[in-house]
């Protein structure tokens, strides 16, 4: 089992940066895939960005290319996402996630670890 914390989350006003972290621990060797999925009160949670915790192979949902940016620092078991040019729409609860294999990195249900969340707010 993998164990994530999240930092970083906050309040800023649109057009603004936040950058989120996620530290691993424990059983870290396993995982293959780290993610941030994001959820907005009364929606279902959703994909946001994932990166190939070996090879550095990056994805993006289409609501957040161009705007944020995932890496890793594989030394430091932690990755990071970089939010810029936030919108209000981007408003939601950020939960880092690991997975062991390498399909489906878009699905939540291919994750086998998740943080406790940490939210982000973005005023108009």
């Amino acid at each position: 089992q993998v164990q994530l914390v999240e930092f970083g989350g906050g309040l800023v006003q649109a057009g603004g940066s936040l950058r989120l972290s996620c530290a691993a621990s424990g059983r870290t060797s396993s995982t293959e895939i780290m993610g941030w999925f994001r959820q907005a009160p009364g929606k279902e949670r959703e994909f946001a960005a994932a990166v190939s915790w070996r090879g550095g192979s990056e994805y993006y949902a289409g609501s957040v290319k161009g705007r944020f940016t995932i890496s890793r620092d594989n030394a430091k078991n932690t990755v990071y996402l970089q939010m810029n040019s936030l919108k209000p729409e981007d408003t939601a609860v950020y939960y880092c996630a690991a997975a062991s294999r390498t399909r489906g990195v878009f699905s939540a249900f291919e994750y086998d670890s998740w943080g406790q969340g940490t939210q982000v707010t973005v005023s108009s």
